[in-house]
């Protein structure tokens, strides 16, 4: 399985629900606070091309922010995006 990481802060309730929405599918990820680390608001910035958060990634593929997460889970192809 692809690892998933989420760029967000900790005041962002389009982070929280992000995360909710994953727990809820059984998938595990990996938080990154962007509100914490400088640096790493740099690398998702750079990766993402956007400034803003959430900023999911699984495996290398960027998924987008929490709408284009939550498009996914609807569609039912979040676990497809997951596999190797």
């Amino acid at each position: 399985m692809k690892k998933v990481l989420v760029y967000g802060t900790a005041a962002c309730p389009y982070c929280q629900t992000a995360k909710q929405l994953l727990q809820s599918q059984g998938i595990a990820f990996e938080e990154i606070r962007v509100d914490i680390d400088l640096e790493k608001r740099s690398v998702m910035e750079q990766k993402s091309g956007r400034r803003t958060v959430p900023q999911i990634f699984i495996g290398e593929r960027h998924v987008g922010g929490f709408s284009d997460l939550k498009v996914l889970a609807d569609a039912n192809e979040l676990h497809d995006w997951l596999k190797d």
